[in-house]
C-alpha cells in the first residue's frame, strides 16, 4: 500500500494541505513568501504534487522544485521551519510517526533545489 493510500488519499492530502497552508501563513518568517500568491492555485499544485509524491495517481504537471522557488531567496531556516508546520500538520491529523518519516524522506532531497540563499549562520 502506497503512503497515499494509507494516509487516506485524495481527502487527507487536500486536509493536510488546507491546515499545513494556515501555519505556514501564520508564521511571521515564512508568510512574507507568499504575499502576491495566489493561494487557491498554490494549494492545487501543492495537493497534485503531494499526491503524486507519496504514490498517488495524480500526475503532478508544475514547474519543478528549483524553477517554482528561483529568485525566492529561501534559506536553510526557512526551510526548516516549513518542515516543522508539514510535521505538525501530519501529527495534527493522526498521521503514524514513521509514514511522516517516510514522507520527510520523499521530500528532504528538494531541499538543494529550493534553497538558494546563504545560511544566515556565521562560519566559526
Amino acid at each position: 500500500m502506497s503512503i497515499y493510500d494509507s494516509i487516506g488519499g485524495g481527502p487527507a492530502v487536500r486536509a493536510a494541505v488546507d491546515d499545513f497552508y494556515t501555519r505556514v501563513l501564520a508564521d511571521p518568517q515564512l508568510a512574507p513568501f507568499f504575499a502576491d500568491v495566489d493561494l487557491q492555485h498554490l494549494k492545487a499544485h501543492q495537493r497534485a504534487f503531494i499526491a503524486a509524491a507519496i504514490g498517488g495517481s495524480e500526475i503532478y504537471e508544475g514547474r519543478d522544485m528549483a524553477a517554482a522557488h528561483a529568485g525566492l531567496a529561501i534559506t536553510d531556516a526557512d526551510f526548516d521551519a516549513v518542515v516543522a508546520h508539514l510535521v505538525d500538520t501530519l501529527t495534527g491529523l493522526g498521521v503514524p510517526e514513521e509514514t511522516i518519516g517516510q514522507i520527510g524522506g520523499a521530500l528532504a532531497p528538494l531541499r538543494g533545489d529550493i534553497v538558494t540563499a546563504p545560511s544566515d549562520e556565521l562560519a566559526s
